[in-house]
């Protein structure tokens, strides 16, 4: 029996609550996110796309594209209470629900709680109900697995509903460019059309041992949703697999002192998040951001989990030296914590140590996966 997955997404999530509660801001164009000179969109209004406004964009860059444009702080916790009142709503219909984000989940619905045994009509009731209970909009795919229900809720925003059935599946992903499959940025696109494959057809005509050998593990994954083949079950609890945080400066900095002083209260914030989620870390990742915009991360693995702010920091530290401070002025760095285990598995790690041979600095990208999408723990912005 094929599953019924859903795919739920809110419409512009961060920016359609701020104008939901500020009715001067309806039909206008709207960015949430930071003001300063170094802030970032974290979500667009509709009316502020056109004008090539988006998620991550630095807010200097939205307002020169858009000078009408209203800028509004994030309010994290009310996000965070709408979030939930979404969330008892897939409760309602069932156990199995996967979420991404704040403001997207999946679900599965092929033995549902309530309501119809149609997928097609619970996603209806869902959307309305959210609709009701918040006065947000939600788009919603509906497939058999789950890269398609993602794909059909894309291809329905804003507020709008796509079902992909078996039948229509094969000719819907040939179609595809390959800038629209889910996991597939900037980067990878460029490896794409390098090897002349610009849609799922392209995608479609290669053996997949050859876009493995070509691409990684990212290479085989794309040459099975291409062929419509996605097994992957809705994980109801999803296991988080790092924690971070980074900070963009208000001004450049440059030299090992400096970013060392930067690093201090991130390494503060980190072990806090850690705590919260009650997990530790084996291996840690500095990212650097350069004036240039060029990424690169530094990691390394110890044999015992850290958590400690003074753990985080010595090795954030130690990653900033090897193999030595960057010479260019940087403008946003960052420290992420993955290997997770439990807080309680017996972490001991004491001082000093030795780090054991740390990676080089490498060129920051979409990573290989399955699929190569977001990550728990990175910064997400709604759609």
């Amino acid at each position: 029996m094929l599953r019924k997955i859903l795919h739920v997404d809110m419409d512009a999530f961060y920016a359609s609550v701020e104008q939901r509660d500020d009715p001067a801001l309806r039909g206008r164009p709207v960015a949430v996110g930071g003001s300063s000179g170094r802030g970032v969109v974290a979500a667009a209004s509709y009316e502020a796309r056109p004008f090539g406004v988006h998620s991550a964009m630095p807010m200097a860059w939205a307002r020169r594209r858009c000078p009408d444009l209203v800028v509004v702080p994030p309010r994290f916790a009310v996000y965070k209470a709408v979030s939930a009142q979404v969330r008892a709503v897939f409760d309602r219909y069932t156990d199995l629900v996967e979420p991404l984000s704040l403001d997207e989940a999946y679900l599965d619905v092929t033995e549902p709680l309530a309501g119809p045994a149609s997928g097609t009509l619970i996603a209806q009731r869902i959307r309305a109900e959210i609709h009701r209970e918040t006065g947000l909009t939600a788009s919603a795919g509906v497939s058999y697995g789950k890269f398609l229900a993602k794909t059909a809720s894309g291809l329905a925003k804003p507020d709008g509903l796509r079902v992909v059935t078996p039948d229509d599946a094969p000719a819907l992903v040939a179609s595809l460019p390959v800038e629209d499959f889910h996991g597939v940025g900037p980067a990878t696109a460029a490896r794409l059309h390098a090897l002349g494959i610009a849609t799922g057809a392209d995608l479609r005509a290669w053996d997949p041992d050859d876009l493995e050998a070509r691409l990684g593990k990212a290479g085989r994954w794309l040459a099975r949703v291409a062929r419509c083949q996605d097994d992957r079950p809705v994980r109801a609890h999803r296991v988080r697999k790092s924690v971070g945080v980074e900070r963009t400066f208000s001004h450049d900095e440059r030299g090992a002192q400096a970013l060392a002083a930067r690093l201090a209260p991130i390494a503060a914030e980190l072990a806090d998040r850690l705590a919260r989620h009650g997990v530790a870390g084996r291996t840690v990742t500095l990212k650097l951001k350069s004036a240039a915009f060029v990424i690169s991360s530094r990691s390394t693995t110890v044999p015992s989990p850290v958590a400690s702010q003074a753990e985080l920091l010595r090795m954030g530290v130690a990653l900033l030296h090897h193999p030595e401070p960057p010479g260019q002025p940087i403008r946003l760095i960052g420290l992420t914590v993955s290997g997770l285990v439990d807080a309680c598995s017996g972490r001991q790690l004491a001082f000093p140590f030795a780090l054991p041979a740390l990676a080089g600095p490498v060129s920051s990208g979409e990573l290989p996966g399955e699929p190569p999408g977001r990550r728990a723990g990175d910064v997400v912005s709604p759609n």
